[in-house]
């Protein structure tokens, strides 16, 4: 594989650190630029982020030194020294519509973590080990906008990484229903308990859009290309609750679900056991192993004791029962700025990578 140079833009907030420390010894991807908002332009990353490094490893020593570009005013300049960027930025959404838009018209592919393009219709969003044929829209997406390599790429909301995937293998049983309750880390807010005393020993029960992203994504990841654009799936009926928790990192959700042929749960076990996708196929340098993780102990999975298995990028599930409203309940957990932000965005680029959607 060859070797990408590759640029961060909203590198200072908390996925953009994240980017960068999963970025720090990746085989494939070089981080050769950091872009964020004007008033860090100009100096060094080390600067720009002093007093806010968020992540509990510390900052790679090969970007200390970089000189923090301007996310919205350098574009050409960075497309023309990059081979691709993960972009998250801090934006209005039209604002980050644009900003993505010219970044893959200066023919430079966004990998992006932010929501602002992940209703449209000839934008992949892509949880590899799902859905990687919605690569395939991306030409129609170059055709619309005019360009030979330039794209734009999303993933989806951080709260589905957790269920979703445990989800996706059982849709062959008919998948009716979903009530999904998550409970979700401050991380998420871009928060940590220093910044945010309030969420010390408290439970929000409000995250603003997080109810209608949680809804609505899992049908265009369910969704079928047709027609240059991708048609979303009308089924499953899928309601949700968002609690912002006191936790670090990690979002769990307690999970229901009905189907039009009730499965018998040591089939459901072995379906979850069993299941694998391109990325693991592929061997793609960020996939877990084992992506979907089955825990007999009652009291798994846990936030502290399973968020980090596999570098963050597994997925985790306990607590599999009947349900005398609903066929089946359990519960599931991602570490919700790997597998759901950066880490996700990060294998996505790989499969792309290795399906030559970045040369």
């Amino acid at each position: 594989m060859k070797r990408y140079q590759v640029g961060i833009i909203g590198a200072t907030g908390m996925v953009g650190q994240r980017f960068a420390i999963l970025l720090e010894k990746h085989p494939w991807f070089e981080v050769k630029v950091v872009a964020a908002s004007a008033r860090s332009a100009g100096k060094t990353y080390e600067e720009a982020v002093s007093g806010r490094w968020a992540m509990t490893k510390p900052m790679p020593q090969s970007m200390k030194g970089l000189v923090v570009l301007d996310a919205v005013q350098d574009v050409e300049k960075i497309a023309t020294e990059v081979d691709f960027v993960f972009c998250a930025v801090d934006m209005k959404k039209e604002e980050i519509k644009a900003l993505e838009e010219r970044y893959a018209k200066a023919e430079c592919p966004v990998i992006s973590n932010n929501s602002a393009h992940r209703g449209t219709p000839d934008v992949p969003m892509m949880v590899p080990e799902l859905n990687p044929e919605h690569a395939e829209v991306i030409a129609a997406q170059r055709k619309r906008l005019g360009t030979k390599r330039g794209f734009i790429a999303v993933k989806s909301n951080c709260s589905l990484q957790s269920y979703v995937p445990a989800l996706h293998p059982l849709r062959k049983f008919g998948l009716q229903r979903v009530l999904a309750c998550t409970y979700q880390a401050i991380s998420g807010a871009g928060k940590t308990f220093e910044r945010w005393p309030e969420m010390v020993d408290n439970v929000i029960p409000y995250i603003g859009g997080e109810e209608e992203k949680s809804e609505q994504e899992p049908l265009k990841i369910w969704g079928r290309v047709e027609n240059g654009v991708i048609q979303n799936a009308v089924s499953p009926a899928i309601t949700t609750q968002c609690l912002r928790v006191a936790c670090s990192d990690g979002h769990m959700a307690a999970v229901f679900a009905s189907f039009d042929h009730k499965p018998e749960l040591e089939e459901v076990k072995k379906i979850w056991a069993d299941f694998s996708g391109e990325p693991q196929k592929l061997q793609l340098p960020s996939a877990p192993k084992q992506f979907l993780h089955y825990y007999e102990d009652p009291a798994r999975p846990q936030t502290r004791l399973d968020r980090d298995t596999e570098g963050g990028m597994a997925v985790h599930i306990g607590r599999l029962r009947y349900d005398s409203q609903y066929d089946i309940k359990f519960v599931c957990l991602s570490h919700n700025t790997v597998r759901g932000a950066a880490g996700g965005a990060v294998l996505m680029a790989e499969y792309l990578a290795a399906k030559g959607y970045l040369d």
